[in-house]
């Protein structure tokens, strides 16, 4: 179970990563970010197991689903919208 906390936690990172690199295409962005919000879910999710199965103490569980409750409003304003996080034209020119 342990794993499978890292492993989505960390995809989170990832995929919001892999959005923001090409926050240029408007449709790739909100998917990487929806994929973001999705594994984010996923680590909820098997905190609450881990809690149920007494992996971990209610507080624990309290201070990691309040952090991951506060990463999903991000990505939840990121999904809708998407305009605030695209590249500048001035900053699309430097790079090519």
């Amino acid at each position: 179970m342990t794993d499978q906390i890292r492993r989505s936690s960390r995809s989170v990172a990832s995929c919001i990563a892999e959005a923001y690199r090409k926050r240029q295409y408007e449709a790739y962005f909100t998917n990487k970010v929806s994929d973001s919000d999705m594994e984010n879910t996923e680590t909820q999710t098997w905190l609450d197991f881990a809690l149920y199965c007494k992996y971990i103490e209610c507080e624990k569980h309290e201070l990691l689903m309040t952090e991951s409750i506060q990463i999903g409003k991000l990505l939840n304003h990121m999904i809708g919208h998407p305009e605030k996080y695209r590249r500048k034209i001035a900053e699309v020119n430097k790079d090519t």
